[in-house]
């Protein structure tokens, strides 16, 4: 006992429980993001009355696009989501997803759609060569967060795979976006997908390239209805 006191206070002197974006003390129910930052710090992207919180036309099979917040260039969410995905901070991303969820259970035309017997979180997959090197997935511990809230089941890592080792889309157009994702994604466990309300659960909503072309693989699988939830929209 007087061995784990112990470590925890060298623990809590090298790596402070502090929030990720103020810098203040977390308190012992606060995790990666203080309550204060998560409620004022960003701007709400949704609608409670709008299928798509971007406003971008959807695809068919595809029902809802849901976004928690707006994406802020140069602000704190970008610094939070760039922790989660290049810094190992997969904290930021649980504490994330539950704000996702949250939000999702106050979304009437969400709520609706999940009554189904049938509904899986699906985190976009990361290709294997890029998550040995991340060492994760970020969209997968911003689906645990969601899950935490919802209690909707995550999707088996090996049910959905990505097979093309793409470059970072930042910077393309629309149509390069679109080609560059095209291929990409593969469903192995086709039972895992028919007939379920797929919920697919990323960091960023920008052109939907990435997203789309997902759902366009579920839908051929037999998904029911497909929806994207995430963090940010840009």
């Amino acid at each position: 006992m007087l061995v784990k006191k112990l470590k925890e206070g060298i623990l809590g002197v090298l790596f402070p429980d502090i929030c990720s974006v103020c810098g203040l003390k977390l308190s012992d129910h606060e995790h990666a993001v203080c309550t204060s930052c998560l409620n004022e710090k960003f701007e709400e992207a949704w609608s409670r009355k709008s299928f798509s919180s971007s406003g971008v036309l959807l695809p068919e099979g595809i029902t809802i696009q849901h976004a928690l917040w707006n994406f802020d260039k140069g602000g704190h969410l970008q610094e939070l989501l760039h922790q989660l995905k290049y810094n190992r901070l997969t904290g930021v991303g649980v504490d994330l997803g539950r704000q996702l969820g949250k939000s999702l259970l106050r979304n009437s035309l969400f709520t609706e759609r999940i009554k189904s017997e049938k509904v899986t979180l699906i985190p976009v997959p990361l290709h294997a060569k890029k998550r040995r090197m991340r060492g994760y997935n970020q969209a997968f511990h911003i689906a645990k967060g969601v899950s935490e809230v919802t209690g909707l089941h995550i999707i088996k890592q090996d049910a959905v795979l990505r097979n093309k080792n793409t470059s970072t889309q930042t910077g393309f157009s629309i149509e390069k976006r679109r080609k560059n994702i095209e291929g990409a994604f593969d469903v192995v466990s086709i039972s895992a997908i028919e007939d379920a309300v797929c919920v697919i659960v990323d960091d960023v909503f920008t052109t939907g390239a990435t997203t789309f072309e997902l759902a366009a693989n579920l839908k051929k699988a037999g998904s029911k209805e497909i929806i994207i939830a995430t963090v940010a929209q840009a």
